[in-house]
């Protein structure tokens, strides 16, 4: 039988409220940057199911539906709207036919692509009002977290 993991020491003080604040921020950033979803047409999760979808590859309902972090029921009745809006198709999975798998069409993945243009140029705009020192912050605490995130939390 394998050990428990180890139980790692509790943050400091300074990294949970650094944590804290981080969540907090992130949260505002995504929420500022939505209102441009609008110009979509599409409800919040007919777009993250879509973004699943194009960004991931073709996907089965079930993995979309964990992806998505919804039940099969709810994953079911996205997709139906993604597909007679013209933006998903389902197509046999090719190792195997009896598996159905959904995929983006050009058009959603058009829409998609479209939707994350306005929400860069957004937070461009924003950014190129900072100071020259301001974005160069930023650019290196980004790179900081996508290392962060590349090799997950522990490593």
């Amino acid at each position: 039988m394998a050990a428990p993991p180890a139980r790692q020491a509790a943050p400091p003080a300074r990294v949970v409220q650094l944590a804290d604040r981080l969540h907090s921020a992130a949260i505002h950033l995504l929420r500022r940057l939505r209102v441009e979803d609008a110009a979509a047409g599409l409800t919040a999760p007919r777009l993250s199911a879509l973004s699943v979808i194009v960004f991931r590859g073709p996907l089965t309902l079930s993995e979309l539906a964990a992806a998505e972090q919804v039940r099969p029921p709810t994953i079911t009745r996205l997709v139906q709207e993604l597909e007679r809006e013209g933006l998903v198709v389902r197509m046999p999975d090719p190792a195997d036919r009896r598996i159905t798998r959904v995929r983006a069409t050009a058009r959603g993945r058009r829409l998609l692509h479209a939707g994350r243009s306005r929400r860069v140029a957004r937070l461009a705009a924003d950014l190129a009002a900072l100071p020259l020192a301001d974005q160069r912050l930023l650019a290196a605490a980004t790179e900081r977290l996508e290392q962060l995130f590349r090799r997950g939390p522990s490593g």
